[in-house]
């Protein structure tokens, strides 16, 4: 188990579930210092609630790869997609089958984007995504060729390949919203060209 002592973490929400992964404030020493801009790099890692952890991480494990770490059986996994070098990408917290399901046009989280490293991986997720009837739209941002879909609680993510940077559009291309033609993006990129994490970015 990769850092299963390590996660002390939580969501700052009053939830049992996720309480025992963090302190409240006052239980631990923070030094506040006065610098220059913040040097947050990128996303380290995702959580959510869901309502049954062994749906949740059968979507996960199956859909998009990803590899369970720590499971704690009907309350709470943390995953981690291939060739990960975090502790966990992804934490679910059961919060019951009952639990009511994330409402559009409400304050709080669109979405979370996860990254392919090739073409080939998109269209493979795709279909998988299609098959479980969890596919709810798909998009070519230019710099980006997208699928949207829901998981089993309704959460809403991305599944994205990176366009190689020295492809993308000029600032004056202001419309980023096109109809993704993943046929023409293969036969342009081919299915294996490694972009983004993949291919060894930093961010």
């Amino acid at each position: 188990m990769r850092g299963a002592g390590h996660r002390h973490g939580g969501d700052g929400g009053a939830d049992p579930a996720s309480a025992r992964w963090r302190q409240e404030n006052g239980g631990g020493r923070v030094e506040v210092r006065n610098g220059g801009p913040m040097s947050v790099r990128r996303l380290n890692h995702a959580v959510l609630y869901i309502r049954e952890v062994a749906r949740s991480v059968a979507f996960y494990t199956e859909v998009l790869g990803f590899t369970v770490d720590v499971e704690i059986p009907g309350r709470a996994a943390f995953l981690s997609a291939p060739d990960s070098h975090n502790d966990h990408d992804l934490g679910l917290f059961a919060v019951g089958p009952d639990a009511p399901g994330p409402e559009g046009g409400r304050i709080g989280l669109y979405h979370l984007a996860w990254e392919v490293g090739t073409l080939g991986d998109l269209s493979v997720i795709a279909g998988r995504l299609q098959e479980r009837g969890a596919l709810v739209g798909t998009s070519d941002h230019l710099v980006s060729k997208s699928l949207y879909a829901r998981d089993p609680d309704g959460n809403e993510f991305e599944v994205m390949w990176r366009v190689p940077r020295e492809d993308w559009p000029g600032a004056e291309v202001a419309d980023r919203l096109r109809p993704l033609d993943l046929a023409a993006a293969l036969e342009r990129w081919g299915p294996d060209l490694l972009t983004g994490a993949a291919a060894g970015s930093a961010t």
